[in-house]
């Protein structure tokens, strides 16, 4: 499972959006400019996201993107299957264009054991968790490493 970069910069901006005020709606001109991704590419990750039920969108004066729910109530799961779509824990993380249940590849078996629990990671890991540990790190750490711990703290 190869997450896109739209994943990334959609991570980046909802954890944003997270370190705004409660329900503060953000254009996304200043999205863009305070992570440093592209306009017109953060503009089209936006979309998705609403669409998604991540983020809501609001138009007129106050146009802009807000949280569609608290932090606290928003997963990482939830934001990466809004961009990657449904299906992402179906793929073989090997060779998914060659591999399948009728069709599987030598890693299979240990992919079909593997992916449940990736999953159930990201479900139980809140954009509020990877918010706090994305404030506490260094900035080194990589989305994933943080993921992971992020995880294994909330359930101590």
């Amino acid at each position: 499972m190869k997450l896109s970069r739209e994943t990334q910069y959609g991570l980046t901006g909802v954890l944003y959006l997270a370190s705004q005020p409660a329900g503060a709606v953000i254009n996304v001109a200043d999205i863009s400019e305070a992570t440093g991704i592209s306009f017109p590419f953060l503009a089209k990750i936006c979309n998705r996201l609403a669409r998604g039920g991540v983020l809501r969108a609001h138009r007129g004066r106050s146009r802009g993107y807000a949280l569609a729910r608290s932090p606290a109530l928003l997963s990482v799961r939830e934001v990466v299957e809004a961009i990657e779509g449904p299906n992402l824990f179906h793929h073989c993380v090997f060779w998914s264009d060659a591999c399948s249940d009728a069709q599987p590849c030598v890693m299979h078996e240990l992919w079909v054991q593997v992916r449940p629990r990736i999953a159930n990671l990201m479900d139980e890991t809140s954009i509020d968790d990877l918010a706090r540990f994305h404030r506490e790190g260094d900035g080194a750490e990589t989305p994933a490493a943080m993921l992971v711990r992020a995880a294994n703290v909330s359930r101590s």
